[in-house]
C-alpha cells in the first residue's frame, strides 16, 4: 500500500472512497463533516438519514464506520466514522485506531483502491496533532486490507507535519 501525506482540501481528492470524521448523528455538521456535506450535496444527508432509520437509530457508534454515496464529490462513496473526543484522563486510543481499521474494512467490502482520511479526531474533538497522526499511521500500516492508495488530506500546518514524523 501506498501512503501519501498532503496538505489541501479532502473534498477536492480523486479517489474511490473519501472518509468522513463524522459525528454520531450523521447528519453533518462542522470541519470535514461539514465541508463533505456541503460539497457532495443532499444526496449524502439523505442516505445519512436512512442509515438513521434504519440500522442506527441512536447514532453510529465511536470507532465504527459505515458508507453513503458520494454524491456530487468525485469519489464513488463517502466512509463516514466517528472518532473519540479526547480524554486527558482516559485513554481512548483504541477507538481512534478502530475508526482508520474500520473505514479500511468497509473500503474493502465496497472494492475501493484508494482512500482519503482526514486526521480523524484532531480537530474541534481535541486529540493532540502527534498522538492522532501516530494512531492513525500505526492503524493503517498495520491493517489487513486490499486498498492500494491511502491519502492523509490535511487541513492544517500544524496537522500536516505531525502526519509526516508519524510517517517517518
Amino acid at each position: 500500500m501506498a501512503i501519501t501525506i498532503l496538505q489541501g482540501d479532502i473534498t477536492r481528492q480523486r479517489v474511490d472512497a473519501i472518509v468522513n470524521a463524522a459525528n454520531s448523528s450523521l447528519l453533518g455538521g462542522g470541519g470535514v463533516d461539514g465541508a463533505i456535506h456541503r460539497a457532495g450535496g443532499g444526496a449524502i444527508l439523505t442516505e445519512c438519514r436512512e442509515l438513521r432509520r434504519s440500522r442506527y437509530g441512536r447514532g453510529l457508534p465511536t470507532g465504527r464506520a459505515v458508507a453513503t454515496t458520494a454524491g456530487r464529490l468525485d469519489a464513488h462513496w463517502v466512509i463516514h466514522t466517528v472518532g473519540p473526543v479526547y480524554s486527558p484522563t482516559e485513554d481512548r486510543s483504541e477507538l481512534l485506531s478502530s475508526c482508520y481499521r474500520e473505514s479500511l474494512r468497509v473500503a474493502d467490502a465496497l472494492g475501493a483502491a484508494s482512500v482519503a482520511f482526514p486526521a480523524v479526531s484532531a480537530g474541534a474533538y481535541g486529540w493532540p496533532a502527534d498522538s492522532a497522526a501516530r494512531i492513525a499511521v500505526e492503524a493503517v500500516r498495520a491493517a489487513e486490507t486490499d486498498v492500494e492508495d491511502v491519502r492523509f488530506v490535511l487541513f492544517n500546518d500544524e496537522v500536516l507535519e505531525a502526519f509526516e514524523r508519524a510517517a517517518r
